[in-house]
């Protein structure tokens, strides 16, 4: 039987979320529905495939075990779980299981891809914005230590995973090393709050501009400041839109998400004789 590859057949990175693994199985699942495709057989035997990958990748367990031991995972799915075991215990209890003895171990193969591991790394939103990189200390094959610089790409956000392919833990019976994989945490911002792609500021504009209108200074990532028009008679809390001046997509870096800002008016703290008398004038007037 040829192996099926679930990931392929839903068209997905092995490395996607639970999120991303339901939505592509629900876009591909309407597709190839009996319902939407009456009496084609290639259809439903596609429809067939798409729901036993999702079987399979949606649950935690059998997704472990898929991953770990390729197109022999059902063959395992039964097995407990021997990560406290060594190479040659392991050996023994595949051998109880699957036959053969203690003289036929000569005869027994079993190699599979060592556990993957994560990390978490903390980095600021300026970092995430510019890309950055950390320093990490692994453990070679042969028990040495050694450092590696692992560089981590604009638009990252809190939750997203940097794969560093083959700096896991060590396969069994010469099987490849398991991956290692940072997950991201953005800290807080004392001035940007970010939502997904977008940031969100609140500055604060004077009086006279907000009632006759003007220009305001916005600070922006990346050192920049954008000059905001503000309307005449613009109320405290207005909320303007500046297009592209958020965070970079994770997947495009080119592109970016939008910048909201809050405006709010900010009072003179004192007046002097004149500005009181005037203030009075309009307020007489208003009435």
């Amino acid at each position: 039987m040829a192996f099926k590859d679930y990931y392929e057949i839903l068209g997905v990175d092995r490395n996607a979320t639970d999120a991303e693994i339901k939505k592509a199985y629900r876009k591909l699942a309407r597709q190839y529905h009996p319902d939407i495709n009456p009496g084609n057989k290639a259809a439903e035997a596609r429809f067939k495939e798409i729901n036993e990958a999702y079987e399979v990748l949606s649950d935690k367990e059998k997704r472990a075990k898929y991953d770990r031991f390729g197109r022999d995972w059902q063959r395992y799915q039964d097995m407990p779980d021997f990560g406290g075991f060594g190479a040659g215990d392991f050996a023994d209890i595949f051998e109880t299981l699957f036959g053969g003895g203690r003289g036929a171990r000569s005869n027994v193969t079993y190699r599979a891809k060592g556990q993957d591991i994560e990390q978490s790394v903390d980095i600021t939103l300026e970092e995430a914005f510019n890309g950055t990189q950390r320093t990490l200390q692994v453990q070679s094959p042969n028990g040495s230590v050694r450092s590696i610089t692992v560089r981590i790409p604009p638009g990252v956000d809190s939750g997203s995973r940097v794969r560093i392919a083959g700096e896991g833990a060590p396969g069994i019976g010469g099987g490849s090393r398991g991956d290692l994989y940072l997950v991201i945490n953005v800290l807080p911002h004392s001035r940007f709050e970010r939502r997904g792609d977008d940031l969100y500021v609140h500055i604060p504009v004077d009086l006279y501009t907000m009632l006759l209108g003007g220009e305001a200074k916005v600070p922006a990532m990346g050192g920049r400041t954008v000059t905001l028009k503000v309307p005449a008679g613009t109320q405290n809390g207005k909320v303007i839109r500046v297009s592209g001046q958020g965070m970079p997509r994770l997947r495009d870096a080119q592109t970016r998400g939008d910048m909201y800002v809050t405006l709010e008016v900010s009072l003179p703290t004192s007046l002097s004789p004149r500005e009181r008398e005037l203030v009075e004038q309009l307020r007489a007037l208003a009435r």
